[in-house]
């Protein structure tokens, strides 16, 4: 059970819109709604009203518990533009870009109301001599490189990055 809500011509950037999304992917509603209430973005506001659109969806459609939901999806795509010009020096115009978005918000429930049907448990395999041989842990495990080691690495590409920059 997934109910959406959409929002569409926002006059904001998507760029903004995202930094008041990213707040919230993932988190349950109540603590969503409670984030953007306070969140100082300018974008919060539209995306706890699209927030609040999609949890009277789900529980007018699909009678589901308030308390019980979560983001599951949250995505803030680009617009139209709006195109506008400025003149400039010498007879030019300037192209001035007004950004639109559209933010799509999927809540989801937690746990199911249905109760799922529980499958038979799978019939174990006879033991081979392969697989006892396996399970005695005579078999080599697969090479894991040190904790050590990846930091090394990790530090050698940082050091390769810095030093490929070109100076003047």
């Amino acid at each position: 059970m997934k109910a959406t809500a959409k929002l569409r011509y926002l006059r904001m950037t998507p760029r903004k819109v995202r930094m008041a999304a990213d707040l919230i992917r993932g988190k349950k509603v109540a603590e969503a709604r409670i984030l953007l209430s306070f969140a100082v973005k300018h974008s919060a506001l539209p995306v706890l009203k699209t927030l609040n659109s999609a949890v009277a969806s789900a529980k007018n459609n699909f009678a589901a518990d308030e308390a019980n939901l979560y983001i599951s999806r949250i995505a803030v795509n680009e617009g139209p533009k709006l195109k506008r010009y400025r003149p400039r020096a010498r007879g030019m115009a300037y192209e001035i870009q007004k950004k639109t978005s559209y933010i799509t918000i999927e809540v989801d429930e937690l746990e199911q109301k249905r109760a799922k049907a529980k499958k038979a448990p799978a019939q174990k395999a006879p033991l081979t001599p392969a697989s006892a041989k396996a399970s005695t842990g005579a078999v080599k495990p697969r090479f894991r490189p040190e904790r050590r080691e990846i930091r090394l690495r990790e530090q050698q590409g940082i050091a390769q990055r810095i030093f490929r920059r070109k100076s003047i």
